[in-house]
């Protein structure tokens, strides 16, 4: 086994890597950009090599720079994480001639199944069952169209060295057709550096099921399950889980063997996963083949009991795999939540910054959190926005989601925006606890974007009866510290609980070891021990176990529960019913003005001052986290003004340009 290896990244799966590398008595290299000097997996890592600026073409991208790093600190292998370096068929030769493991699949493996057009052909010919399409590389817009016609609409247009959601695009007609194409190829030039475009079927309520297989050098190829992953926005995975609601065991064994097959035919070696599309009667599609560890892994350990990252090591190192096929066993179930520091009620635009409070859920059983961050680390502009990989299992799916939900309630980011309410209302959505996914759910269920008022409180008087006891605590608090030393017990308050604008006269009266809140005709008994200060009140309203996350002091709060989230007043009767007199600022008018919806790069621009342009034309384009996004003109307007550079960083909400 190796003594010591270098982790060719950064963030959460670097301190993934490392975790497992420690436990097995292996010494670890990190490496790392300007921008994570002070990072996570920094310190955890017994060295670490810094690698260049941060940008990730200006460092992580550089794999001699890594394998200098190597020879510098005498590791004898590279773990490459995922993205990056780890699908680079050229880095992977390139360690080799350096004499230095790599800890994944052979290079001829990656090349093969890393170009989607070869890997589909390679599939064919193993006997995998592949989605119809056109697997020569699409020359123009023009040329997509005809494509796309001789499939038939709709169909999806996807760069051949593309992933993670980058250089994909569907197109409902021709127009669709011509503006994907340009849109894949343009992310696929700046996120691989390759702008080969192919076209195949877009299957309608599809699934995506992915298969996990592992192989070594010794010729054993077995597959571990499936994860369903079909929680998907803009084809970037959101939440997953194993096993899927919706395989039969035949289906199961079936796409098992065909990823094994494939495995098979390209000689593969390490831990790799053979992704699907399946439709509603149960057939099943292969539409790419990671070589290397993916995202959502932990699900599938948690439900199989083995480390996978331990078995990358140990086939690098020419070991045996320690289990057969007939030794894979399915535990319970695991699901997986992408916590992801970006803004879902502004179209799930990324946020940049500080984190000034983390708090991990640490009460909870079965709950596993994997992060590379922590509380003051910074959330980059030059990096994936991922924070952290929720994971939770249970003995059946039912539990493992009640779990998700509780581990939500108490994962307390402040500092920076966050998707943790919207994962909330993804588990708590009854389309999801009956299992019935495909990945247009989040598209088909949430329309037009993600609103608190998607998500019904299943009580409204619970938010009422916390507040009330947030507010009771805190007065007598104050009472205290103002020197009145006044026993408040059995002393009824009378105030009035302002709920997003509804409100609610309560009468709250403090008993021996718990409260009595009473709104109306409904009286709910609070038990808690919340002290000021603590970001989570925690307690039970008549016997349900709750968690409120909470902002805010003295009468005004923000309570979010269960992906719901509160702006709560707490009022005298008197001030209560004074609040309707109380005037409200207008927001400024911004319609007269182009504004970047998220932080990020000035890629085009499409007008000049004076232009006049029609309503929907593309005005600029704005790239963040390795994606383009594209700003239309909301109506016929003309441009009076530039207000920004092409090449220049842009805040959110900064203006690009302005309108007569």
């Amino acid at each position: 086994m190796f003594k010591k290896i270098l982790i060719a990244n950064r963030g959460e799966i670097a301190c993934r890597v490392i975790k497992t590398a420690k436990r097995m008595g292996i010494q670890t290299v990190a490496v790392y950009s300007d921008a994570d000097r002070a990072a996570l997996h920094v310190r955890l890592a017994d060295e670490a090599v810094h690698i260049g600026p941060a940008p990730s073409a200006e460092s992580y991208l550089i794999g001699e720079r890594v394998i200098a790093a190597c020879q510098q600190t005498g590791a004898e292998a590279v773990h490459p994480g995922y993205g990056f370096l780890s699908e680079n068929a050229d880095f992977a030769t390139a360690l080799a001639a350096a004499d230095i493991a790599f800890i994944g699949p052979l290079p001829h493996a990656i090349t093969s199944m890393g170009d989607k057009i070869t890997s589909k052909k390679i599939a064919e010919k193993a006997g995998v069952s592949v989605v119809p399409g056109f697997t020569g590389t699409i020359k123009d817009a023009d040329h997509a169209v005809k494509v796309a016609k001789e499939i038939g609409y709709p169909v999806m247009l996807k760069a051949s060295a593309g992933g993670g959601g980058k250089g994909m695009r569907i197109a409902w007609d021709d127009d669709d057709c011509r503006d994907g194409f340009e849109r894949a190829t343009s992310e696929a030039k700046s996120s691989f550096g390759d702008t080969r475009v192919f076209a195949e079927k877009f299957i309608e309520e599809p699934r995506h099921i992915e298969i996990q297989v592992l192989a070594d050098s010794h010729g054993d190829v077995i597959y571990l399950g499936e994860r369903e992953c079909s929680i998907q926005r803009r084809h970037q995975k959101v939440i997953e889980e194993a096993p899927s609601p919706f395989l039969d065991e035949a289906t199961r064994k079936a796409m098992g063997e065909q990823a094994c097959a494939l495995a098979r035919a390209v000689d593969y070696r390490s831990a790799g996963t053979v992704e699907f599309i399946v439709d509603g009667e149960r057939n099943f599609y292969f539409l790419e083949m990671n070589t290397r560890l993916q995202v959502e892994h932990p699900v599938t350990e948690l439900v199989t009991g083995l480390d996978l990252v331990e078995l990358m090591l140990r086939v690098a190192a020419g070991e045996a795999l320690p289990i057969k096929q007939q030794d894979v066993s399915l535990k319970g179930w695991a699901l997986e939540a992408r916590v992801y520091a970006e803004d879902p009620f502004r179209n799930f635009m990324p946020s940049i910054g500080r984190l000034t409070r983390y708090r991990e859920p640490t009460s909870l059983e079965n709950v596993r959190v994997d992060t590379g961050i922590v509380e003051g680390s910074e959330v980059s502009m030059y990096y994936d926005p991922m924070i952290a990989k929720l994971c939770t299992w249970g003995d059946d799916r039912p539990a493992a989601i009640a779990t998700m939900g509780q581990a939500l309630d108490e994962y307390y980011i402040r500092g920076v925006s966050h998707n943790i309410s919207f994962l909330n209302a993804v588990i708590a959505h009854p389309r999801f606890a009956e299992g019935r996914l495909s990945t247009n759910f989040i598209a088909e269920e949430f329309p037009d974007g993600f609103r608190a008022s998607d998500v019904p409180s299943d009580d409204p008087l619970r938010c009422v009866a916390a507040a009330a006891v947030i507010h009771a605590i805190l007065a007598g608090r104050a009472r205290l510290l103002s020197g009145q030393i006044v026993d408040d017990t059995g002393v009824p308050n009378e105030w009035v609980v302002v709920v997003d604008g509804e409100h609610h006269p309560v009468t709250v009266t403090r008993a021996a070891s718990s409260w009595e809140v009473r709104a109306g005709e409904v009286t709910q008994r609070v038990i808690t021990n919340w002290i000021p200060g603590n970001p989570l009140f925690v307690g039970e309203i008549n016997g349900v176990a709750l968690t409120f996350q909470m902002d805010g002091n003295d009468s005004g709060y923000g309570l979010s529960h269960r992906g719901t989230e509160n702006s709560v007043l707490v009022l005298r009767p008197r001030a209560a019913k004074l609040l309707h007199r109380m005037p409200e600022k207008a927001p400024p008018d911004l319609s007269k003005f182009l504004l970047a919806p998220m932080p990020g790069l000035l890629v085009k621009l499409n007008a000049e001052a004076g232009d006049e342009v029609k309503g929907g034309e593309e005005l600029a384009v704005v790239e963040a986290m390795k994606m383009e996004n594209s700003l239309r003109a909301p109506q016929d307007v003309r441009i009076k003004a530039i207000t920004a550079e092409v090449g220049g960083s842009l805040a959110v909400d900064q203006a690009i340009m302005e309108f007569e």
